[in-house]
């Protein structure tokens, strides 16, 4: 039933063959494992970086706490807009001179930039009115809404019964989104709730 083999060169090469075929199994799997190792650590490092990235976006958020509008002299329109901010509770430093105000009303939309659209002034803090570094911290934001800005073309000022959106947006990507709407009268009043 079973063939004897007698010679003894022929027996060696089936050993052979046999190993060759074997460390070739060997070398396959571990070029896998290396793809695999290298594929791993590099999702591994984009998964942290657009957790990282996420984090700042949700966490790093600027809060209005009030917002007014100064009425013209004549009493017919609001000529500028004025955000107080604060920073979210777990928020990183907001620096101020790197928002953007994304300004958009019925007539424009346009992006503000600091110094270049919009103005910020300490009310309370250390600070100069560039950032927001504790929770404690309030700064205003003030948006020319007339010609005067170098960002319009043309006076936007807000007329009795206007509504804008104010976006603003931090170094982070991070965003709030802001509703003004001005009175349906003025009235007397020089600044008015929005």
């Amino acid at each position: 039933m079973f063939e004897t083999i007698t010679d003894e060169d022929e027996r060696g090469q089936v050993g052979i063959g046999t190993l060759i075929v074997f460390i070739a199994m060997v070398l396959v799997a571990a070029i896998a494992a290396g793809v695999l190792i290298n594929t791993a650590g590099s999702l591994q490092s984009q998964a942290s970086d657009t957790g990282t990235e996420t984090q700042q976006a949700v966490a790093n958020q600027i809060e209005i706490v009030s917002a007014s509008g100064d009425v013209s002299d004549d009493g017919e329109s609001i000529e500028q807009l004025n955000f107080v901010v604060k920073k979210s509770a777990g928020s990183d430093v907001i620096d101020l001179t790197e928002l953007t105000v994304q300004y958009t009303s019925t007539d424009i939309s346009v992006g503000l930039e600091h110094d270049n659209g919009f103005t910020t002034s300490q009310i309370i803090g250390d600070e100069d009115g560039e950032s927001l570094t504790s929770t404690g911290d309030r700064v205003n934001i003030s948006v020319d809404l007339t010609d005067g800005n170098a960002r319009f073309t043309s006076d936007y000022s807000l007329g009795e019964g206007d509504s804008a959106t104010v976006e603003l947006i931090d170094q982070s990507g991070a965003k709030f989104t802001y509703g003004v709407t001005s009175p349906a009268t003025f009235g007397e009043r020089e600044v008015v709730e929005v």
